[in-house]
């Protein structure tokens, strides 16, 4: 019996080593493998794709990001999110139809977890006060009274159809912009192509929201510069706060320190407070959000910057799926930071 066992185990010691060999050989394969860098133009911004592959995939990311733009661009007359605002009503299980509905279901959610501080119908107010800059006349109360009417996100409904589903408004008026969603959620897009091609290491970044899996090319974690938020509209300075250790993770960035109006020595930040239609007024200048998946992300930091950094705080102590860097100004005017203890590791 011994003698047949050793017999059956000198038998295995050669597959073994075949198996260790090609293990090994996969990995040096993977380790070998040179950088690809595809940078291009989209959603009204650059982005940047830097992954190890054999053969550029930039065609295909591409095309990925078109599908997007069909879905959730306002400046795409034919996209679903046009058709939508424009009166129709029924979206279809179709590619681009699905991508509209994960990001709008999405939306809902966080719109609910963060009592209505992210907000994807706040358009019209955007516009309001957008256009009052641009013009030196700040919208009157009386008009940001009406445009409250129909802001919202308990205003606008899905139910189920035949092979889609129904979007329903509570005012025909009502208008929806996945601007602060759609940057985070076309990076998730990119992500899940590149993963579905077998590419185990990459960078993303899109207009600053950025996915990452495994190591850099220098076989380090990826590291990734929070900006000090500093008076620079023209993007000048980009004096960075810290860098983050950021791998198989998601990070997006919202801020006010380069979207502002002075108006009779009062500055108006660019981010509208959807409850109140008024630019919000409290200390948080900047906030760098980190979760699982880059829309989400990218929602969190908005609405952070509608809460301010107490009620952040709040949001962040019911998720351990989030992890934050929040850069404000102190009582006495200095700029202070607060960040998640989970991210001390990574800074």
């Amino acid at each position: 019996m011994q003698k047949r066992q050793r017999k059956k185990l000198w038998w295995q010691i050669p597959l073994l080593l075949l198996l260790v060999i090609g293990t090994l050989f996969i990995v040096w394969q993977q380790q070998s493998a040179p950088y690809q860098k595809n940078t291009g133009f989209v959603f009204g911004t650059i982005y940047n794709v830097n992954y190890q592959s054999e053969e550029s995939l930039q065609q295909q990311i591409e095309a990925e990001l078109q599908k997007v733009d069909k879905a959730l661009s306002m400046f795409n007359t034919q996209s679903v999110i046009s058709r939508i605002n424009s009166g129709e009503q029924f979206v279809a299980y179709t590619e681009q139809g699905r991508m509209f509905l994960d990001v709008f279901h999405l939306a809902q959610q966080i719109s609910a977890d963060t009592d209505g501080a992210f907000d994807i119908t706040v358009a019209p107010l955007v516009n309001a006060w957008g256009f009052g800059f641009k013009n030196g006349a700040m919208p009157t109360p009386q008009a940001i009274d009406s445009l409250l009417q129909f802001v919202g996100y308990r205003h606008i409904s899905s139910t189920k159809a035949d092979n889609g589903e129904n979007i329903g408004k509570s005012d025909p008026r009502l208008m929806l912009d996945c601007s602060a969603i759609a940057k985070g959620y076309g990076a998730d897009v990119v992500a899940r192509l590149l993963q579905r091609h077998g590419i185990k290491n990459f960078m993303i970044e899109i207009g600053g929201e950025v996915v990452t899996k495994g190591v850099s090319p220098n076989r380090v974690p990826w590291r990734i510069g929070v900006t000090k938020p500093t008076d620079d509209t023209l993007s000048v300075t980009g004096e960075l706060l810290t860098i983050l250790n950021v791998t198989d993770r998601a990070m997006a960035t919202s801020g006010n320190y380069r979207n502002y109006y002075y108006k009779n020595g009062r500055k108006y930040a660019h981010t509208i407070d959807p409850k109140t239609g008024h630019p919000v007024q409290h200390s948080l200048l900047s906030a760098t959000v980190l979760a699982t998946d880059c829309a989400t992300a990218d929602a969190y930091a908005t609405a952070f910057m509608v809460m301010g950094t107490e009620q952040a705080k709040a949001v962040l102590q019911r998720h351990d799926d989030l992890l934050a860097y929040l850069i404000y100004t102190d009582s006495q005017g200095q700029l202070a930071v607060w960040y998640s203890p989970s991210l001390q590791e990574e800074l």
